[in-house]
């Protein structure tokens, strides 16, 4: 951490004498890239909406987290989002069911327990922080956290994205390969759910999954192939973290929205792009 300091401090700008604003660029420059890339497959796999439901979940891990009294929450918050994740892959490949249907279901009835347990007594606001994130509280110490997502996502990449890419066009095709289609699926959301948990305390529950449709979103317009569409998702989401947190100190706004406000702009500036291309 100490070199990373030395090298932000040559910058010529007066937010590099913060010690707090220095790990904050790490942490984004961490966490943007890797949600993006991510993003790509939750996409390619229309599984937008799940993870929807395991960032809301997080509300109720957080109240069983707490119910143990345990002095970090966040190793129960991963383990009921790892078991959230299996069941509704269990119960979506036993039932047939829509899916979007079932990821309602879910989504309403662990923000619900959620909100029931933390609010118990009136101290629901000191929780809210899970809620917008703050992205500036983040130490040192904790970007280990951000490093693991980071080279979580990096090996299921290059050993499982291939597959993850044909289950999104036929599952099928995966039949009588080494590994089955709903392994790998289930894979996929466990990683999704780790992502989600282990960076929602500085993302925010309200705009974690905006991060993964947006650079992914914006990417899929203009990119030519798989390889090009992963890299300028991950390019996409690097430049609107660092972008959404200089933003958010100028402006002393919520670094989270502000980055998804950056995301948002990029993918609208996309859309127009294409739009004039095809008028041309």
């Amino acid at each position: 951490m100490q070199f990373w300091y030395s090298i932000i401090e040559i910058l010529p700008f007066e937010w590099t004498e913060y010690g707090f604003m220095k790990t904050a660029l790490l942490a984004v420059m961490i966490i943007s890239p890797a949600i993006a890339l991510t993003g790509t497959m939750v996409v390619g796999n229309r599984m937008s909406f799940f993870s929807h439901v395991i960032g809301h979940s997080a509300l109720t891990g957080l109240a069983v987290g707490l119910l143990f009294s345990t002095a970090d929450p966040r190793p129960v918050m991963i383990l009921f989002a790892v078991i959230l994740a299996v069941a509704i892959n269990i119960f979506l490949s036993l039932t047939k069911a829509d899916g979007d249907t079932v990821m309602g279901v879910f989504a309403s009835a662990t923000t619900a327990l959620g909100i029931a347990l933390l609010s118990r007594g009136g101290s629901f606001s000191k929780y809210t922080v899970y809620l917008i994130g703050d992205i500036l509280s983040i130490t040192p110490s904790e970007i280990v956290y951000l490093a693991v997502i980071l080279a979580a996502v990096i090996l299921f990449w290059i050993f499982l994205s291939g597959r993850i890419s044909l289950i999104s066009v036929e599952p099928s095709l995966l039949y009588g390969k080494i590994i089955n289609p709903f392994i790998v699926k289930t894979v996929f959301s466990i990683l999704v759910a780790l992502i989600v948990i282990l960076s929602i305390k500085w993302v925010g529950i309200l705009i974690i999954n905006s991060l993964f449709i947006l650079p992914a979103a914006a990417a899929r317009i203009h990119a030519k192939n798989l390889r090009a569409y992963f890299a300028l998702s991950a390019l996409i989401g690097l430049v609107s973290g660092i972008a959404g947190l200089m933003i958010s100190y100028y402006t002393e706004s919520s670094c989270g929205a502000a980055v998804v406000l950056v995301s948002a702009g990029i993918y609208a500036v996309s859309v127009l792009l294409k739009h004039i291309r095809h008028r041309i």
